[in-house]
């Protein structure tokens, strides 16, 4: 094992606690966890408001790709878990179809199922297909046009806040179910629902404090002494190897390993190439704005087992809505008829949110949608942005990743996690947290990151314990 020096670790999200858990696994102590937050967790944080509803930044689950992960999370979380089946469904012509929406199509009406089925048997009989440039072509070449402008492209701009045609085609993986025409067709002879597909079909949440508890957890079984808190970073000196404190502290490292937007970190190094500036400026992403609704009174019965439903209508303004006391009771505070959904808002260059409108225009927008009726109330509202919501895998990004990646390595400067490798497909918390475990093998000479480098491999579960 090699030697890797003194290790700084920016952020103490699932990444960067992961390749502390690593570190400390390996018996190496010359290392910092350096966190701008008042805590840790990053986009994984938790937060209760004044109402004492539990909210998460985003509909996050537990399903995991890695037994080591899973090793840890047993370990860490100790106050209990709640297991679930994957429920997700689809609201559209104001009626729920069970997710994949390709494989349900027979809840539609009738016209427009049949122009699914024709537009699924179209593209399956087409065999001879170039590679489709980009994201948009490839919805059309696997399913047509049918199942594309009902659902596909209207929810995917909804959520990705970016025209389908500049995204590439090298993301998606297990994201998206491709068709099976035979199965479909049998689905809308027997009337039958296909519910449950995905590598999430069974899904975990903690008994308490929401998925900001794993990680206050994970980050209570490190030394104290090796994360720092409150502390946020000004700039990064790469010849020097600084890094410099808003407080003017300045930190030394041998290796880096940064989870910080990799825009954000770019703009924040001294020493740059200028000339990859333009590079860096390629890089793309939307926001989110989380939405949690606090409410008291009967929930629709139509929500007590769905976990999360998806929205692609105009006349709301969330793409997927969370039953967020679904996942745990205890996201509610104590009493009867508190329940509460958690709502997700993209906004980006391309699609642009009025913050000031969002609470009216989702709950009248929720209460259209059947998610909650009279004599229901609703007794919070809170809201939270994040800038960096979602990576878009533009056209592109391979391109864009293999110039700045390398160039940052060459300095000791390791870039992963959601938005430190900037690939969507491997950015779920066990994802981040595995890069940040990589990361240290790779500079000890242990590993070589097969999370960023195969993730096709990762995704279809070698690293779990049944595979």
């Amino acid at each position: 094992m090699k030697d890797p020096g003194r290790i700084l670790i920016l952020g103490a999200g699932p990444t960067g606690l992961g390749a502390a858990w690593r570190l400390r696994d390996l018996g190496l102590e010359d290392y910092l966890v350096v966190e701008g937050r008042g805590g840790p967790g990053g986009l994984a944080t938790s937060f209760v408001d004044e109402a004492g509803f539990t909210w998460d930044v985003g509909g996050h689950v537990q399903f995991s790709h890695y037994s080591y992960y899973d090793d840890v999370l047993d370990q860490a979380v100790t106050g209990g878990w709640l297991e679930h089946e994957r429920e997700s469904w689809v609201w559209i012509r104001e009626r729920w179809v069970p997710y994949p929406f390709q494989n349900n199509i027979h809840r539609l009406p009738a016209d427009e199922r049949d122009r699914g089925l024709d537009g699924l048997r179209q593209a399956a009989a087409t065999t001879s297909k170039a590679r489709p440039e980009n994201f948009r072509q490839w919805i059309l070449q696997t399913f047509g046009t049918g199942i594309a402008d009902s659902f596909l492209f209207p929810y995917n701009f909804k959520v990705w806040g970016h025209p389908l045609e500049s995204m590439g085609v090298d993301w998606m993986g297990e994201r998206v179910a491709v068709p099976d025409v035979e199965r479909v067709e049998r689905n809308i002879e027997e009337m039958s629902d296909d519910v449950s597909w995905g590598p999430n079909n069974r899904l975990r949440f903690p008994l308490h404090g929401g998925t900001g508890a794993i990680w206050t957890s994970v980050a209570g079984l490190l030394p104290e002494n090796r994360q720092r808190y409150g502390a946020w970073v000004e700039s990064v000196d790469l010849d020097a190897r600084t890094l410099k404190l808003a407080s003017g502290e300045q930190l030394p490292w041998d290796k880096l390993i940064t989870t910080l937007p990799l825009d954000t970190l770019w703009q924040m190094c001294d020493g740059r190439e200028p000339e990859l500036d333009s590079t860096a400026k390629a890089l793309t992403h939307s926001s989110v704005h989380i939405l949690g609704v606090g409410l008291k009174g009967p929930k629709p019965d139509t929500l007590a087992k769905k976990c999360w439903m998806y929205f692609p209508e105009d006349h709301s303004p969330y793409y997927r809505v969370t039953v967020f006391t679904n996942y745990s009771p205890n996201n509610a505070p104590q009493g009867d008829g508190y329940w509460s959904l958690m709502a997700e808002v993209c906004e980006s260059s391309h699609k642009p949110v009025d913050a000031s409108d969002l609470e009216r225009w989702t709950i009248e927008a929720m209460r259209r949608d059947g998610l909650f009726e009279e004599p229901t109330e609703v007794v919070s509202f809170w809201h939270h942005r994040e800038e960096h919501g979602y990576p878009t895998p533009f056209l592109g990004r391979t391109e864009v990743l293999d110039r700045l990646i390398p160039w940052l390595e060459q300095r000791d400067v390791y870039s992963r996690g959601r938005f430190g490798a900037w690939k969507y497909e491997v950015s779920n918390q066990d994802h981040s947290f595995m890069q940040g475990v990589e990361v240290v093998d790779r500079l000890v000479g242990e590993g070589d990151e097969p999370t960023i480098n195969r993730s096709d491999y990762v995704n279809g579960g070698a690293f779990l314990r049944s595979a």
